[in-house]
C-alpha cells in the first residue's frame, strides 16, 4: 500500500480516544437467580450450530403447527424463519397464560395526573378487552387478515389492546408515535395503505390535556388528498363519557370506539393462525434521512426474538414488576413493553405522561409504590433525571434488581450515576444496542455472565456474529480497538423481513455496500450494515460510537460526536451535551458544544472545564471552537437531540420546521442567545 493510500484510509477511519473503564462484576445474588447463567449458551448458539440453534428461542412460544425448516435462505437477503410453523401473537401474549394466571396483573396503568385513579388490568381482563375490540374491527370495520390499520394512540391501555386485537385477527398494525404531527401520520397511512385509523380524542402530557383528534383529522385529510382515504376512524375517549377535542366527529367516517366496544361486550374471536413469516406489524423509522422506511416485522421470528431477549437480557420472570419507561409508539415499546413481557406473562407498568411531571420524583414514587424490580429507560431520560436532581433517587426505597438502557450510547459519567444513584450500587445494568430494523437486542451483556463496563454495550448476544468493516470493505481485526462500520454477518429471527413495499430500497440501504456478489445465495455474502460506527476492545466488548453520519471531519480527522459529548459530561455541572460540526473557513469544520447545566453551576467555570476536558481526553485536534451554555437542547418527543438544528443555529441558517419538537420554544431561545 502506498503512503497516499495509507493516509487516505486513516482519514476514513473514525478517530477513537476512549479510555477503557473499570469493570464491575454482577452481584452473586443476581447470578444465583438469573434466567441465563449457563455459559454454554454461546457454544450452543455458535456459528457451527447456525441456524438450528435458534430453535431454542422459538420453543419459548406456543405453536399451533411446528416449523419444518428453521431458516429459508434461498433468496438472500430476504430471509424467512421457522418456515411451515403457525402461531398467533395474541395467543402467546394472553391466552396461554389464562389457565394459571388469569388474575395476574398484566399492566398497572398510571395516568400522568397524580389525582387520577390507577387501573390494574389482569390477564383475564386483557383477554376480554382484546376480544371485544377484535370483534369491533372485524364486524364494524370489515377488517380481514392482511389488512393494515394505523394506530395513532398515546400511552394508554387502548394502544396495546389495539395492537393485540389486530394480531388476533392477523391484521397488520402500524403504530405512529402520538407526538408526531398529523402530516407525519398521513405519510405512514399512505405508505401502508391503511383504511382504518384508531385514535383518541385527547391525552395528558407535561401537565396538559392535549387535543389529539385535531391531529388525527389532519392526518386523514392529508391521506385522502394523497389518494388513501380513511374509511373508518375509531375514536376512543380518554375519559369515557366526555369528549375533549375541538375537532367534531365526522359523520359517516368517525365512530365512537368506546360505544362500539360496549356493544360487543363479551364477544370472543377465534385467533387467526398465522404463518411464522407473515407480517405482524410495521414500524416506521423517523424519516430524518428521507422518506420513512416501514420496517416489516414477522410473527414467528420477531416474537421468538423478543421473548428470548426479554428473558435472558432483561431477566424478566412472571412474578416480576417491570417498567420500561419508553413509548409504545416506538420499537422499544413494541418489543419490550408489549410483546416480549406479555409473552413471558409478567406484570408491567404503563405510564401515560412525562417522567418529570409534576416533578423529577415521579418515577421513583411509582417504582416505590409498586415495588418495581426491573427498570428500563433511555440515556436521555437518565441525563434529564440527573440534571433535575442528582440526589433525589437516593431518598427512595428502590429495589431494582436489573436496569437497562436503550436508544443511544450512554456516557460513562451518566452510567455511573444510573448505577449508584438509581441502582444504589447493587442492580446490574444492561446497556443494549439494537435498532428499529433489528426487532430486539443484538449487542449487550448477558447480565449474569458478563461484567459491566461503563460506556460499552458488551459482547454480541448468543447467535449474533458482528464484524467491523473499514471504508474499503476490509474486516478490521476483532478486538483491535480500531473503529469502523458495524455490520452483522448472519441473519437472525428478529430482523425485519423487508421495507414495506420497497424491496429494492431494503437491499440498497442495508446490504448493497458490503455485498460483493448480488447473485450469491450464501448468507455469508450478505452482511447487514447497521449505519453505526463501533470499536471492539480486546475483551470482546463493543463500544457504539453513534451514527456514521454523526461524525465530524476536522482537517481530515474523523471524530465521533458521542466521544466528544462524553468528555463534556465528565465535567461537574454539565447535565447534557451535544457536539456538532460547524463550518470553518480554514479547517472546513470545527466542533462546537452546546451544554445544559445543573442548577447552581457556574457557567464560566464549567465552560473552561469542558474545553480542557475535551482536549485532555481526546487531543488538540478536538479543541472546541466555542461552548454555548443553553437552557435546554432541542429534542424530539422521543428524547433524541436534534443536532442538525444546532448546526443551523450555529451557522446562522434557518433551522427549518421545529413544530414537532418536544420543546420548540428552545430553538428561538438559542437563536436569540447566539445573535446577542
Amino acid at each position: 500500500m502506498s503512503q497516499g493510500q495509507s493516509n487516505e484510509r486513516i482519514a476514513d477511519t473514525i478517530g477513537v480516544h476512549w479510555r477503557e473503564e473499570e469493570v464491575i462484576r454482577p452481584p452473586e445474588d443476581f447470578v444465583a437467580q438469573a434466567n441465563m447463567a449457563d455459559p454454554d449458551i454461546f457454544k450452543r448458539m455458535s456459528e457451527a450450530h447456525f441456524p438450528d440453534c435458534f430453535d431454542e428461542y422459538a420453543r419459548l412460544l406456543d405453536w399451533s403447527r411446528e416449523w419444518d425448516r428453521t431458516l429459508d435462505d434461498s433468496n438472500p437477503p430476504f430471509f424467512k424463519w421457522f418456515v411451515g410453523g403457525e402461531l398467533n401473537a395474541s395467543v402467546n401474549c394472553i391466552d396461554r397464560h389464562l389457565e394459571k394466571a388469569a388474575e395476574r396483573v398484566a399492566w398497572h396503568f398510571i395516568p400522568e395526573s397524580e389525582e387520577e385513579a390507577h387501573e390494574a388490568l389482569s390477564y383475564g381482563e386483557l383477554s376480554r378487552r382484546v376480544n371485544e375490540l377484535a370483534s369491533v374491527l372485524r364486524e364494524d370495520c370489515g377488517l380481514e387478515c392482511g389488512d393494515r390499520v394505523t394506530l395513532y394512540l398515546p400511552m394508554t391501555l387502548e394502544l396495546p389492546i389495539a395492537m393485540l386485537a389486530c394480531a388476533r385477527l392477523g391484521v397488520i398494525h402500524s403504530g405512529v408515535f402520538s407526538g408526531y404531527s398529523g402530516a407525519a401520520c398521513a405519510e405512514r397511512i399512505v405508505d401502508s395503505q391503511s383504511r382504518v385509523l384508531i385514535t383518541m380524542d385527547a391525552y395528558r402530557r407535561g401537565g396538559k390535556l392535549l387535543d389529539h383528534k385535531v391531529k388525527a383529522d389532519e392526518a386523514a385529510e392529508k391521506a385522502q388528498a394523497a389518494g388513501c382515504p380513511i374509511e373508518r376512524m375509531l375514536v376512543f375517549s380518554r375519559y369515557p363519557g366526555q369528549y375533549n377535542s375541538e375537532a367534531p366527529m365526522k359523520e359517516g367516517r368517525d365512530l365512537d370506539a368506546n360505544a362500539l366496544v360496549r356493544n360487543r361486550a363479551g364477544a370472543t374471536v377465534a385467533p387467526q393462525a398465522m404463518r411464522a413469516e407473515d407480517t405482524l406489524f410495521l414500524m416506521y423509522t423517523s424519516g430524518t434521512t428521507g422518506k420513512p422506511k416501514g420496517a416489516q416485522h414477522s410473527v414467528g421470528g420477531y416474537l421468538a426474538w423478543v421473548a428470548a431477549t426479554s428473558k435472558y437480557v432483561l431477566d424478566i420472570k412472571p412474578e416480576d414488576t417491570y417498567w420500561c419507561m419508553a413509548d409504545i409508539g416506538w420499537i422499544t415499546g413494541h418489543s419490550y413493553i408489549v410483546y416480549g413481557p406479555l409473552a413471558l406473562g409478567t406484570t408491567s407498568i404503563l405510564y401515560e405522561g412525562a417522567p418529570t411531571t409534576p416533578d423529577a420524583g415521579r418515577p421513583w414514587r411509582i417504582a416505590e409504590q409498586y415495588g418495581v424490580n426491573l427498570f428500563h429507560t433511555s440515556p436521555t431520560a437518565v441525563r434529564a433525571l440527573r440534571r433535575a436532581d442528582p440526589e433525589l433517587p437516593k431518598q427512595f426505597d428502590l429495589k431494582f434488581r436489573a436496569m437497562t438502557t436503550v436508544g443511544e450510547p450512554i456516557e460513562p459519567e451518566a452510567w455511573r450515576w444510573y448505577f449508584e444513584a438509581i441502582g444504589h450500587g447493587r442492580a446490574v445494568i444492561t446497556d443494549t444496542w439494537w435498532q428499529t430494523e433489528n426487532g430486539g437486542h443484538l449487542i449487550s451483556t448477558l447480565p449474569a455472565l458478563h461484567a459491566m463496563k461503563p460506556g460499552s454495550a458488551g459482547p454480541a448476544l448468543p447467535g449474533i456474529h458482528p464484524v467491523i468493516f473499514d471504508e474499503e470493505g476490509e474486516a478490521i481485526p476483532a478486538g483491535s480497538g480500531k473503529a469502523g462500520n458495524l455490520c452483522i454477518r448472519n441473519p437472525w429471527p428478529g430482523r425485519m423481513l423487508s421495507i414495506w413495499g420497497d424491496d429494492e430500497r431494503f437491499v440498497k440501504t442495508y446490504y448493497a455496500r458490503y455485498n460483493h456478489d448480488p447473485k450469491s445465495r450464501d448468507w455469508r455474502d450478505w452482511p447487514y450494515l447497521a449505519g453505526d460506527g463501533a470499536v471492539q476492545s480486546e475483551d470482546g466488548f463493543y463500544r457504539i460510537l453513534g451514527r456514521i453520519d454523526d461524525v465530524i471531519n476536522v482537517a481530515g480527522h474523523r471524530l465521533g460526536t458521542k466521544e466528544l459529548e462524553s468528555a463534556c459530561l465528565t465535567v461537574a455541572g454539565v447535565s447534557e451535551a451535544a457536539v456538532v460540526g460547524v463550518s470553518d473557513e480554514v479547517k472546513g469544520v470545527q466542533p462546537e458544544a452546546f451544554i445544559a447545566l445543573v442548577d447552581g453551576a457556574a457557567p464560566e467555570k464549567v465552560v473552561d472545564a469542558v474545553k480542557t476536558s475535551v482536549t485532555e481526553r481526546i487531543g488538540p485536534i478536538a479543541r472546541l471552537r466555542r461552548v454555548h451554555v443553553v437552557p435546554d437542547l432541542p429534542k424530539t418527543r422521543s428524547g433524541k437531540i436534534m443536532r442538525r438544528i444546532l448546526v443551523a443555529l450555529a451557522e446562522k441558517r434557518d433551522p427549518g420546521n421545529v413544530a414537532t419538537l418536544a420543546n420548540p420554544e428552545i430553538v428561538e431561545a438559542i437563536h436569540k442567545q447566539l445573535a446577542s
